[in-house]
């Protein structure tokens, strides 16, 4: 039979497996019983379903429902996966170096890394990929063409490419690299002598970089204060969250400490070294975006009293996961264990052994309470509540819809095209001359929104009809939408800062990359200002940091 000896040392491996789990353990005999199934069915299927089965696809789809009762964290990572696993631990692949996103129905660079192979051959945000190795591409998901722009650092990949303004295709031939993604895309020292980093990662080597930064700072700097910005750090290897923490703490201090089911899941992460400096005052910035790793610096930070928090309340993942290998090059990640942060508080928002009951959220009433090492109130299990809590930003319909119909990204292209330069990005603006421009692309490319006001009069329309109430009120409506429609009219002016802010954002990135996207994005940050005020007042921020606040 087709599958028979597949099936053959399948059976004899799961055999194998159960009888290898720990003889304590009261569940042995529901897993032999349930492997015994699988196998049975499995074996059945394969004979005698009336059309041929994928035994592979079939057996990913098995796992990947039984995982999904479990945590989101805890996933299957078949062989192809490998590399892009392997991305998140070190922050390294091989490949051609640039974001990619499907724009209009094509794959489409978004943002070349500067120094890496697409920069280097000249691609630019706004190509569209039509061919890789002269294979076809266009009917394939970003995440096929992800794969198939990955490779072998030294490898050759070609691609055709459709760029506007260009007639026909264009070939671009790449030289793939081993892709590190920078932790520290940016850091800088203020004229105010308040140091900055923007850490958007924690893979290998996080720690030392951020400590090497540190250093020179100090040497060249008589630094007022320093500045972690955390915000969107989804986290990373808990070691190197435990290292940044030691720049700041003395040598011995519990940062985190994982309890899982068995003993050798439960560990407590000391601080190894001497820390670089004790005295220097801080601020972590973070937002629902910062979770795991950052949550640990952020948490730890704030339980030990030696950083102030500002921001949203973050993410509220306390949950470690290990690396499991299994069969046939395949791969677990698997949750472990739980961490906890040095006031014994826990940061996990969820259980998910109980998330049916009340989404897995425990009553504000029954959240437990701790105290940090001077006495300050903090609580478990929502993630980590900033010392100084901001409003987050957010944007009008307008920006919104020109953000998702990525029109600033086009008008960027566009205006990169007709300008080989733009002044250093501290000195560019948005001028009014620009600005209109921008409006007149808009009307060129019908741009068009629909608000929630509008969504509700068609809402209100729809339910008046079924009521037999719409020509009574029809006229008020058509009114109404009259009335709005005026307003969206001038929501271009109303609300030009923040058009304006993103518009010079992805303008900066044209010229400067992703530094310079991110220091346009700090020129008129108010969560920045705020932590300006915070360390440029040395009362203030000792106050923050007092039990007595």
């Amino acid at each position: 039979m087709k599958h028979l000896n597949f099936y053959t040392f399948i059976i004899g491996l799961l055999l194998l497996l159960s009888a290898r789990l720990p003889a304590q353990n009261n569940n042995n005999f529901e897993i032999s019983k349930s492997l015994d199934i699988y196998t049975s069915m499995m074996r059945e299927l394969n004979l005698s379903y009336v059309d041929e089965i994928n035994p592979a696809k079939l057996n990913e789809i098995a796992i990947k429902s039984m995982l999904d009762n479990l945590d989101p964290y805890t996933v299957f990572v078949p062989e192809a996966e490998i590399e892009n696993f392997q991305l998140m631990t070190t922050g390294e692949y091989g490949g051609i170096g640039s974001l990619i996103q499907q724009i209009d129905g094509l794959v489409t660079i978004t943002e070349p890394y500067e120094g890496f192979p697409a920069q280097q051959a000249g691609l630019i945000p706004g190509d569209a990929i039509l061919q890789i190795n002269k294979v076809e591409v266009t009917d394939k998901s970003t995440s096929e063409i992800s794969e198939l722009l990955k490779g072998q650092p030294g490898s050759t990949v070609v691609l055709k490419i459709k760029r506007e303004g260009h007639d026909k295709p264009l070939e671009k031939t790449l030289i793939r690299q081993k892709i590190k993604i920078d932790n520290i895309p940016y850091h800088t020292v203020f004229d105010n002598q308040i140091g900055y980093v923007r850490l958007t990662g924690f893979t290998q080597k996080a720690a030392s970089e951020l400590k090497e930064v540190l250093i020179k700072m100090l040497e060249e700097h008589e630094l007022k204060g320093f500045i972690i910005d955390l915000r969107s750090n989804g986290g990373g290897l808990l070691n190197e969250a435990v290292d940044i923490c030691n720049l700041f703490v003395d040598k011995g201090e519990i940062i985190v400490s994982t309890r899982g089911k068995v003993a050798e899941r439960t560990t407590v992460h000391r601080t190894r070294l001497a820390p670089l400096d004790k005295t220097l005052p801080l601020v972590i910035m973070v937002n629902e975006g910062s979770a795991s790793a950052s949550e640990i610096v952020a948490g730890a930070l704030q339980d030990l009293d030696r950083a102030v928090i500002i921001g949203q309340r973050t993410f509220g993942k306390g949950l470690v996961q290990n690396v499991v290998p299994l069969s046939y090059n395949t791969q677990m990640k698997l949750t472990v264990a739980k961490y906890y942060i040095p006031s014994g508080r826990c940061i996990q928002e969820i259980d998910y052994a109980h998330k049916n009951e009340n989404g897995g959220k425990t009553p504000d009433s029954l959240i437990a309470s701790f105290k940090t090492r001077k006495g300050r109130l903090v609580f478990e299990g929502k993630g980590i509540a900033p010392d100084v809590p901001l409003e987050s930003q957010t944007y009008s319909a307008v920006t919104a819809n020109l953000y998702t119909g990525n029109y600033f990204f086009k008008f960027a292209n566009k205006f990169a095209r007709e300008n080989s330069s733009i002044s250093e990005i501290e000195k560019f603006e948005i001028s009014d001359t620009l600005y209109d421009e921008f409006c007149a692309f808009l009307d060129q490319e019908n741009f068009s929104y629909t608000t929630e006001s509008e969504l509700m009069i068609e809402k209100m329309r729809e339910i008046a009809e079924e009521e037999a109430y719409k020509d009574a009120i029809e006229t008020q409506l058509h009114a109404l939408e009259e009335k709005l429609k005026s307003y969206k009219k001038n929501d271009l002016q109303k609300h030009r800062n923040e058009v304006e802010e993103l518009l010079k954002m992805e303008i900066a990135q044209r010229y400067y990359y992703q530094k310079g996207k991110i220091i346009a994005a700090l020129q008129n940050d108010p969560e920045l200002k705020t932590a300006f005020d915070i360390l440029e007042d040395e009362a203030r921020y000792h106050e923050i940091l007092s039990p007595n606040q």
